[in-house]
């Protein structure tokens, strides 16, 4: 049983669609990060850098003590290796999947969240904060889009690369992009869209989460004000 730390946030998602997809038992604990769940002790202890998601894997393989995790990436990483799926066995294979999953984790994601933030939540609009990280994000859309001119997925066969870059291109049109700029990329989009299993992951969200992630003043100070003083 894996225990997911879970809010409907891009980086939640990557971890239900790996779940869902491997079929491995898990349960869900919501982590509202607008009313600030991030900061209790007990979540902290499992994710110091106050983030979702986090697992705890209740049956790791040493056959050891329950096992927990934070960061996304490492998530992944950890989940595939554990079932033996969605990473390559082979290392020129596994390297290819790595390195996509790492794009992700240090450009497409930090950069399209930027781009949220100034475009959509930022209190007073900033017109070149804005300008940069639409740019940043369409740059990477190019990236992928040429990426996959020739593949049916980013590291040739479905991978957590995928999982990872997937549900961050989910909110293309809040990030000002056109999929139909990026005829490849809208090609592989779709055919994730369509995958039971994401399509499972999302229906679950739902279910979670039924407000917007920041709907007033406080929430907006929960997710935008931390300092070092909340994971003290």
């Amino acid at each position: 049983m894996i225990d997911l730390y879970y809010w409907t946030t891009p980086n939640g998602h990557k971890i239900t669609i790996f779940l869902e997809e491997a079929g491995l038992p898990y349960e869900i604990h919501p982590v509202n990060i607008s009313k600030g769940d991030q900061f209790k002790p007990e979540f902290l202890a499992i994710a110091p850098n106050n983030r979702i998601p986090a697992i705890v894997d209740q049956q790791p393989a040493d056959g050891g003590a329950p096992l927990s995790l934070f960061e996304s990436g490492a998530i992944l990483q950890y989940l595939a290796e554990k079932t033996g799926r969605f990473l390559p066995a082979d290392l020129r294979g596994r390297a290819e999947v790595s390195q996509w999953l790492f794009w992700q984790m240090g450009g497409l994601g930090p950069m399209a969240g930027q781009n949220h933030h100034f475009s959509g939540y930022a209190p007073e609009r900033i017109p070149y904060a804005i300008e940069r990280y639409v740019k940043e994000t369409n740059r990477l859309y190019g990236v992928l889009n040429k990426r996959l001119a020739d593949r049916e997925f980013v590291a040739g066969d479905y991978s957590i690369a995928d999982m990872a870059s997937y549900p961050w291109i989910v909110p293309h049109a809040k990030q000002g992009q056109d999929l139909n700029d990026f005829p490849h990329l809208k090609r592989w989009f779709d055919a994730i869209a369509a995958r039971p299993a994401v399509q499972r992951a999302y229906a679950l969200a739902d279910k979670v989460n039924t407000a917007p992630s920041v709907s007033d003043d406080e929430s907006r100070r929960i997710l935008f004000g931390q300092t070092a003083q909340n994971v003290r």
